[in-house]
């Protein structure tokens, strides 16, 4: 359990990383290998999802709800694996 409980904290940092970097403009090759090291290790949760969930539309902007859902789901079973380990 706890290495399923480490994962998930793991992917939960990852999602959260990927967020805060999209709100940047790209500069630096350096920032650019790190977002798409990101993009590769979270584009598999998020893809699936956005399939079916379609973004929100907000005036002229869009938000991808996928990235919520996906932290939701994680969360909840973050709750599911502490529940079990006790």
């Amino acid at each position: 359990m706890i290495v399923v409980a480490w994962i998930l904290n793991a992917l939960l940092i990852l999602l959260v990383l990927r967020a805060v970097l999209s709100w940047f403009p790209p500069g630096g090759s350096f920032m650019e290998q790190v977002n798409g090291f990101l993009v590769v290790c979270t584009e598999w949760m998020l893809a699936p999802v956005r399939r079916v969930v379609p973004p929100l539309r907000l005036g002229g902007a869009m938000l991808d709800m996928s990235f919520m859902v996906v932290f939701v789901v994680i969360m909840v079973l973050q709750n599911v694996v502490a529940g079990l380990a006790r």
